[in-house]
């Protein structure tokens, strides 16, 4: 049997000039270079940062994962360290599955099932696959039961400009360059958000949009953004309430005639469960950097039984994670869409040796085996000493 020999753990935190979020809240920084940005309650950072797991077998085979870690990533990384590397150690790695659940179990009475625990974790999971895909010299997708495409559909996530003029005129480029969806990050107030969508369609006809309402709303007012969007044909409403409000989310999908998108904020099955139960979503958003490869497949699984379609949230994950989703998004059934982010798609591929194919409307599934993207080891390494 081939064992997990050593576990590693990278944090990274790179600098780029197009960290662009949004505005800033007057009052600045908070902490070690975070910030929250207004209209939106969270911290954001000026860094792209991350944690990479490095999980190695017996013979020295490696297999890389990626968790959604945009803030504080030394977190995951210490429960990495102190609480699953000493269990995992040992074990089978070729049996990702049953090393899900043992880890899990470490601490799931404790109430630990999702937040920094369940990143940690995804990271793991998503490095046992890459482990066990280069050790057999299969692909991911294959792993999971084949591939449903290997050309994977995708819109341009933000328009990261300051006025609508600017935003409208970074639509036209997109298709230009053959985009056929946007997502819009706003939040701004309904006749904000509206004009924005209204500049981006004058600029782009024929363009699919998408508004991303980042939980700024109550139910009312996001009944009427709701409404705005579906006279002007819109693809899908994301996040519009606050992420806690299962009702409100469930009263705004049976009012609204555009499709509510939820998912980025929940990281198992359970938590989808609920969801899906109370007819909260009907377009679901699971981020494999947050939930790992074995339960995002769990959660797809769910979705098929209830007919709701999956386009899976990538935001600032690198080139594993990334990786990571697209070979998910394979796998899936019913697949809406992939998240293109461009900056950290861009950025991510710094700690890769070759880039991941995409084109503004598609990604390529990576071809060979595990993940199908090769780390540059030295240059993560480098990445985390400079970190």
């Amino acid at each position: 049997m081939m064992r997990v020999r050593e576990v590693h753990t990278h944090v990274l935190k790179l600098r780029t000039d197009q960290a662009y979020l949004g505005p800033k809240r007057d009052g600045g920084t908070i902490g070690d270079g975070y910030e929250v940005r207004e209209p939106w309650r969270s911290l954001y950072s000026s860094r792209y940062e991350t944690l990479l797991v490095e999980v190695i077998a017996d013979d020295g085979t490696t297999g890389w994962g990626e968790a959604l870690a945009p803030v504080a990533p030394e977190v995951p990384a210490a429960i990495v360290n102190l609480l699953l590397a000493p269990v995992l150690v040992g074990m089978d790695a070729t049996a990702p599955r049953p090393a899900w659940h043992r880890l899990r179990d470490l601490m799931r009475e404790r109430g630990h099932m999702v937040g920094h625990q369940a990143d940690a974790l995804a990271a793991v999971d998503i490095a046992l696959w890459d482990l066990v895909g280069r050790l057999t010299g299969l692909r991911v997708a294959q792993l999971l039961g084949g591939a449903f495409r290997t050309r994977l559909p995708t819109y341009v996530s933000g328009l990261p400009r300051s006025t609508d003029a600017e935003r409208a005129a970074l639509a036209r480029d997109w298709v230009d360059r053959g985009a056929t969806g946007v997502k819009l990050h706003l939040g701004h107030g309904v006749a904000a958000d509206l004009a924005t969508v209204d500049a981006v369609r004058d600029a782009a006809p024929g363009l699919r949009i998408a508004v991303d309402g980042h939980w700024a709303y109550g139910v009312d007012d996001a009944v009427a953004l709701a409404h705005g969007l579906a006279e002007r044909d819109a693809w899908f409403l994301e996040a519009p309430l606050a992420p806690e409000d299962v009702a409100g989310h469930a009263e705004l999908a049976a009012r609204s005639a555009v499709p509510i998108a939820v998912g980025e904020a929940l990281r198992n099955r359970y938590e989808f469960a609920q969801w899906l139960d109370a007819r909260a979503l009907r377009i679901a958003q699971p981020d494999v950097a947050r939930t790992g490869i074995t339960e995002a497949m769990a959660i797809a699984d769910l979705c098929a039984a209830r007919h709701v379609p999956v386009a899976p949230h990538h935001s600032v994950g690198m080139g594993v994670s990334l990786a990571a989703g697209l070979h998910v998004a394979a796998a899936v059934a019913d697949l809406a869409a992939f998240e293109y982010q461009p900056t950290s798609t861009e950025v991510g591929a710094r700690i890769l040796t070759d880039p991941v194919p995409l084109h503004p409307a598609a990604f390529d599934l990576p071809a060979g085996p595990g993940l199908g993207v090769n780390v540059d080891a030295d240059t993560v390494r480098a990445l985390a000493k400079e970190s």
